[in-house]
């Protein structure tokens, strides 16, 4: 299986919303609007087996020196292929090259990220722009029982 990797066109949004809408209404990511993901276009990386979208991941920047991995989705059929590494390393790889120094994780996955080098850190180290910002949109906020993690760069 080949896999291609791709910085997404606006023209990809709506194959990227109608993936990532399962997991939307299990709660297991967070929603996030047509023209959000417009605003952020650029931090999103997709993963194509021929023409079939079949995940993608976002390196979304906090601060100078803080990035987080954020809506990162493996279509039903291809998890467990290490597609969902690829993207991570390839967000790491980016957040190296453009100079930050940590990449942190909200997720529920914890031992995924934990394989590829993140270390848990308490909620509370999270930036505060972050917590209001994404988790207050949430449908779990504020009894929430995913893992902080963070890795240096």
């Amino acid at each position: 299986m080949q896999i291609k990797f791709l910085k997404p066109k606006l023209s990809n949004i709506e194959e990227m919303q109608e993936l990532i809408y399962p997991e939307v209404e299990n709660g297991v990511i967070l929603e996030r609007s047509s023209d959000e993901v417009a605003t952020n276009i650029r931090s999103y990386t997709l993963a194509y087996v021929g023409t079939e979208l079949v995940g993608f991941a976002a390196l979304h920047i906090h601060t100078i020196e803080l990035g987080e991995i954020r809506s990162l989705i493996i279509k039903n059929g291809f998890r467990g292929q290490k597609i969902g590494e690829k993207l991570v390393n390839r967000a790491l790889q980016e957040g190296e090259e453009l100079g930050l120094k940590r990449v942190l994780s909200l997720t529920y996955k914890q031992s995924f990220f934990e394989r590829l080098g993140f270390v848990e850190i308490p909620k509370e180290s999270l930036p505060e722009h972050k917590i209001w910002a994404d988790c207050i949109k949430c449908k779990h906020f504020p009894i929430c029982n995913e893992v902080s993690l963070i890795k240096e760069l």
